[in-house]
Order: structure tokens, then sequence, then C-alpha cells
């Protein structure tokens, strides 16, 4: 079985999400693809052609996959998934919560924990929940 990949639905706002996750974790989007690009059966409004239908994201050893959803289905905000992202080195922590903060909401700001790590969690202006951790070196 190969590693779990996330992926992110949106209502209209995918390509927006991209950008502002490219800047924020420093990625690329590898793959994207519109409504408009395919040529599926199923019909899609031309108010829709140049949302996301797919897209892969990738930054280092993350990647997820992103989409907008169809016209007549759209997506909440929850709390029953957060990704998680695990950092080698405290200053690029600091560096992509505060990124990925701007236009969110700090849930948990990043601080020294009982466990030995930097850690903090974020909802992302998206709707998106992040949750950060580096784990401090064992003296």
């Amino acid at each position: 079985m190969q590693a779990i990949t996330p992926y992110l639905n949106f209502n209209g706002d995918a390509a927006e999400a991209l950008d502002f996750y490219t800047q924020a974790l420093g990625g690329q989007v590898v793959h994207r693809q519109t409504f408009g690009d395919t040529q599926a059966d199923f019909p899609s409004p031309e108010s829709h052609k140049d949302k996301i239908m797919h897209a892969l994201f990738n930054a280092g050893a993350l990647n997820f996959m992103v989409s907008d959803c169809p016209p007549d289905v759209s997506v909440t905000s929850g709390s029953n998934v957060s990704l998680a992202l695990n950092f080698e080195d405290e200053e690029a922590i600091v560096k992509t919560f505060n990124a990925m903060a701007a236009g969110g909401t700090i849930t948990m700001p990043l601080q020294d924990t009982f466990w030995g790590a930097k850690f903090g969690m974020i909802t992302d202006r998206f709707g998106v929940s992040w949750m950060f951790n580096y784990d401090k070196p064992k003296d």
C-alpha cells in the first residue's frame, strides 16, 4: 500500500487556494485541469468551465490533490480532518505557519509543548484545518 493523498474540495475558489498554497508552502502545481479542458460525459455549465476539475500540488514530501465541486454540489468546512505538516527546522515552521495563517484563524498559537515540540494549528482562509509540528532535537 502506498501513502494516503489528501484531496481538498472547494466551492469555486480552488485556483485561488492553489496560488495561496504555492506561495505559503513553497510548492508547485504539478498538474491542473479545468472542467473546460476535459471531454468527460458530464455536462458543465459555461460558468464552470474555468474551475479546477483536478489538480495535484507538491511541496517536497507534501502532496495533495484539489478540485472545485461541480455546480450542483458544495462543501462546508469541517473539523473532522486536519492536514499535519512536520518540519525539520524551527525557522521553516515559523515562516510557514505565519504564511498559512494569513487571512485564516489561528486555533492554537505556535508554541513549545510539553512533548518537546513546537506545535500550532490554524484553519486557513479556505476552511482547511492544518497542524504544524517541529520535534526539537533531544539533548
